[in-house]
């Protein structure tokens, strides 16, 4: 396993993170749960990610008992806030009210006192601003929190956030965005302004909900067991089903021949190409996958292979930074 400094903080962090999004609680048993953590500990993962809303809270309860009785200093728990948890008018975004009670929640959930990395999962355009960060600086101060990060915030919100952690004097290190070869919108702005205000990436999907892993086949019903058949992973990845993506991932076998590595270790190995990423999180039902994942860590890719990846992949890359998230 490689680390890296996450932002312009002292936080270090496996470049491959664990994620548990549609997995615990909800796509695999417990005991399969407790299996692909095991192996992740085992590869060398010291990065655990999670949020409170991962199956209706229940992914986070899994993740505990999981950890329990690992070494608390050995690893990096992150978490986030700001989706739904229950039906009341303050069991939703990012007010002050729904950041501390959640906090205390997930805490108790993941049979913790303290998160390393605590994020707003989006934006809210409801709540100030100032109220946001305040709540999260004083969670920090608290030491609940140790770091603060964000999901899927603009480049406009996350130089306003980061402003504001200044004058709180806490640290805003981290914007988790989806990215991967297909899906690259975050590189004209929000990467610029990350290096700007000194943010990393925690890259979710790296493998585009599966379909860099080239199994799903131009022309071919999806396999039964696989993510695509999945209610909400399957609903979120339908715009990477279309034919024309699938044929020209196909094209990427070859490349992939080449080096010596799976169709997933290759796009993995390409998203920590990027000097911006702190980490690509990457999901698991079977330790094996796990294991396949972990072995992208380190590679690198020479300039000619990256070019044969763009050109390979043409103009089914999306670019453009209007764009939002599939998940």
């Amino acid at each position: 396993m490689e680390f890296r400094r996450l932002g312009r903080s002292g936080l270090t962090i496996s470049e491959i993170a664990y994620g548990n999004w549609l997995t615990h609680g909800g796509q695999v048993e417990e005991d399969a749960a407790f299996a692909c953590v095991r192996a992740a500990l085992d590869a060398g993962i010291t990065t655990f990610d999670t949020a409170d809303v991962y199956a209706a809270t229940r992914a986070e309860t899994v993740l505990g008992r999981a950890l329990e009785g690992q070494r608390r200093s050995s690893y990096e728990l992150f978490t986030k806030v700001y989706w739904p948890t229950g039906k009341g008018r303050n069991d939703r975004g990012l007010s002050r009210k729904h950041i501390v009670e959640s906090c205390h929640a997930s805490l108790q959930r993941l049979q913790t006192d303290y998160v390393d990395l605590y994020q707003a999962h989006r934006y809210d355009t409801t709540v100030p601003l100032e109220e946001t960060m305040t709540a999260f600086a004083d969670l920090v101060r608290a030491g609940k929190v140790l770091y603060i990060g964000v999901s899927e915030w603009n480049a406009e919100e996350i130089a306003a956030g980061a402003a504001l952690a200044r004058e709180l004097n806490v640290q805003l290190i981290s914007n988790q965005p989806q990215y991967s070869m297909l899906w690259r919108v975050i590189e004209p702005e929000v990467v610029p302004a990350s290096e700007k205000e000194g943010l990393s990436q925690i890259v979710w999907s790296p493998l585009a909900q599966g379909v860099l892993t080239g199994k799903y086949l131009p022309g071919q019903q999806a396999p039964a067991d696989s993510r695509a058949g999945h209610a909400e992973a399957g609903a979120s990845m339908r715009g990477f089903l279309r034919e024309d993506i699938l044929t020209a991932v196909q094209g990427l076998r070859p490349i992939a021949d080449d080096l010596g590595l799976s169709m997933a270790q290759l796009a993995i190995a390409w998203v920590l190409q990027n000097p911006n990423v702190g980490a690509a999180i990457i999901g698991a039902t079977r330790p094996e996958q796990v294991h396949d994942n972990v072995a992208a860590a380190g590679v690198r890719l020479e300039d000619d292979v990256l070019r044969r990846i763009d050109d390979v992949l043409g103009d089914v890359v999306e670019k453009d930074p209007a764009k939002t998230a599939r998940g």
